[in-house]
């Protein structure tokens, strides 16, 4: 059994009296807060377990069993006496790729007014005919209309050699999209860009995004935007969303900025309350138009106090509460449904003390309010592992601050010094 000196008793007794007062004893460093369970549901921000993914069939166009001709198209003509001397043999033409069939004849460009040109007769409109269509009225104007070979007499074919394209640009913003060799180092560059050329009847927003990488990763948002090209004047649009801006009155929510025009918006992610409104047409593309993947740079949350200073991402397709979020930013839970104040070898308390046995249980998340304002929410990390309200989910740009109480902080001076008298005794006993 060891004794304690007359002072460190006095010293404990002094502590144990405050301590047994606690209620009473003022906050060091107060920050007045709103505790969790008083904050408006409005102001916690909803959760993201009940969100839903998108059908990927609805990011693609229905398949067509008949191909329309369109601009762009090249095909095989073939026309006994007119385009091929009689008794040869039509051209072959064998394409790239195996998705398409061979193709007989002369090649003959649809120009961009839908229209071929062919010898000995007017430029024929045949945008939107189907290949036995297009034969057809070929043969008609040659031995009807115009009578220029004898019904029957000669062979023509009219088939495809090269369907047209629609060429897309495709930004997307994810970190490690794209990679290159400096050397012998590979150097992982930020956001890529790529043109791709989609033939008709898959130039749809899934094929161009199997094109450039996959679905967006977990570090774009959940949507993609398609930004239709030529549709309207950018400078006038830009414009007017600084307008709109600069009506915006202080201490008050910025106003709601719509999209433009030429801006479809495809959600990869919803609420069943609020499913996609898209319809095929929006996710059709055509040449000229962007493809665009933002990334979510802001979307990061800050700690503070013991758990010192920090950055750390907040996931795009789960709900991070706060306890999660003490892990993430190597916090502990202990046993006792705290966390400890021994963060990378050891914290200091918010209240300026050292980190000592008793874990820290006071956390302030700081807030951004839409007018620019803030609101700081306490949370009681003890009651958070048994209180659902105070499992608070953490928002983009929370500031997460985890403190020591006033008793907190009197409990570990006691405990420090009991430890300390201990190993003195220890080393006394020693001699």
């Amino acid at each position: 059994m060891f004794l304690l000196p007359n002072r460190l008793f006095a010293s404990l007794s002094c502590l144990t009296l405050l301590v047994s007062g606690c209620g009473s004893l003022p906050t060091f460093d107060h920050l007045d807060a709103v505790p969790a369970h008083r904050v408006p549901q409005s102001l916690l921000g909803p959760s993201k377990s009940n969100m839903q993914e998108i059908s990927l069939s609805r990011l693609r166009r229905t398949a067509s069993g008949v191909y329309e001709l369109g601009p762009n198209d090249i095909l095989g003509v073939y026309i006994e006496t007119i385009l091929g001397n009689s008794g040869d043999v039509p051209p072959v033409h064998f394409p790239e790729s195996g998705e398409q069939e061979p193709a007989i004849g002369y090649p003959v460009p649809i120009r961009e007014d839908g229209t071929i040109a062919l010898p000995l007769i007017p430029p024929m409109d045949i945008a939107g005919l189907t290949l036995a269509d297009t034969q057809e009225l070929i043969r008609k104007a040659y031995t009807v209309d115009r009578r220029i070979l004898p019904p029957g007499a000669s062979r023509i074919i009219v088939t495809l050699i090269k369907r047209r394209k629609h060429r897309v640009l495709v930004v997307r913003e994810e970190a490690g999209a794209s990679s290159r060799l400096h050397g012998d180092q590979e150097v992982i560059k930020r956001g890529a860009g790529y043109v791709v050329d989609l033939p008709a009847y898959e130039n749809d927003l899934l094929h161009a995004l199997n094109e450039t990488g996959g679905l967006p990763g977990m570090d774009a948002q959940n949507e993609v935007l398609i930004i239709r090209g030529g549709a309207m004047d950018a400078r006038e649009y830009d414009n007017f969303v600084s307008r709109i801006k600069m009506c915006q009155e202080p201490c008050s929510c910025p106003p709601s900025i719509p999209d433009a025009p030429n801006v479809v918006r495809v959600p990869l992610r919803f609420y069943p309350e609020n499913p996609p409104q898209i319809t095929e047409e929006d996710i059709i593309l055509q040449t000229g138009d962007i493809v665009l993947i933002e990334s979510r740079d802001r979307e990061k949350f800050y700690t503070g106090g013991v758990l010192g200073g920090g950055e750390y991402p907040i996931p795009r397709d789960y709900d991070l509460d706060i306890l999660q979020a003490v892990a993430v930013a190597h916090g502990q839970v202990g046993s006792s449904g705290a966390v400890l104040s021994q963060v990378n070898g050891g914290g200091t308390g918010g209240s300026g003390g050292r980190g000592g046995p008793l874990p820290p249980t006071d956390a302030i998340v700081v807030r951004k309010l839409c007018d620019g304002g803030q609101i700081p929410i306490r949370v009681n990390l003890k009651r958070a592992l048994k209180d659902p309200r105070q499992r608070i989910l953490i928002q983009p740009e929370d500031v997460l601050i985890v403190r020591y109480k006033a008793s907190e902080e009197v409990l570990n001076t006691v405990l420090s010094l009991v430890q300390f008298n201990f190993l003195f005794n220890g080393f006394r006993g020693g001699f």
